[in-house]
């Protein structure tokens, strides 16, 4: 069965670093898309950060530039989110995904910036 896993989310102060990581299972991990989108309450998922298959090639949202790093160990089947300079406006659920042939998601770390 597929899934998913993302784990690191908690609680940290305004100027913090976290680091989520996304363990995939059950598919050809470097053979996908995987990105970072977060959703607060009544809002639209937005993506965050991408990188290709390879890892060649990383994209960001605009207002996470500069202050997080998506990478990925394709011999371990994880995608990571570091997370730095944290702002209290990057509370929210962050989910993995992985698109391919396919697209999958997992079920959502909290990530709470508050002092």
């Amino acid at each position: 069965q597929v899934q998913l896993v993302e784990s690191g989310g908690g609680l940290v102060q305004p100027g913090g670093s976290l680091r989520l990581s996304c363990a995939a299972s059950a598919f050809t991990f470097s053979r996908y898309r995987m990105s970072w989108y977060r959703q607060v309450p009544e809002k639209e998922r937005e993506l965050v950060a991408s990188i290709t298959s390879a890892g060649g090639t990383t994209n960001y949202a605009d207002s996470v530039k500069g202050r997080f790093t998506i990478s990925r160990d394709n011999a371990k089947n994880t995608v990571y989110l570091q997370m730095n300079s944290l702002k209290p406006e990057d509370t929210a659920v962050y989910y993995c995904n992985a698109k391919g042939y396919y697209e999958y998601w997992g079920q959502g770390t909290q990530v709470t910036v508050s002092s």
